[in-house]
């Protein structure tokens, strides 16, 4: 594997990036109780692993997960 980011290592990379909250499927919408924005973690392929309500709260369950999380834009 080719990283993009030599400083982690051989960690599992994580990006994450603001998701537009009407991009997403209704049922989903329905459970963000009238969130307007949420971050995604994704996978260096760029498959969204997980959502959370805000960045910090993204980049806690991505390390929590063993995935060294980076900001995407």
């Amino acid at each position: 594997m080719n990283n993009a980011h030599p400083d982690l290592s051989d960690a599992r990379v994580a990006y994450i990036r603001e998701v537009p909250v009407d991009t997403l499927p209704e049922a989903v919408r329905d459970r963000l109780e009238g969130a307007q924005q949420v971050y995604g973690i994704h996978t260096e392929a760029g498959k969204c692993i997980a959502l959370a309500r805000d960045r910090r709260l993204a980049f806690a369950v991505a390390r929590q997960n063993d995935l060294a999380p980076v900001s995407a834009h």
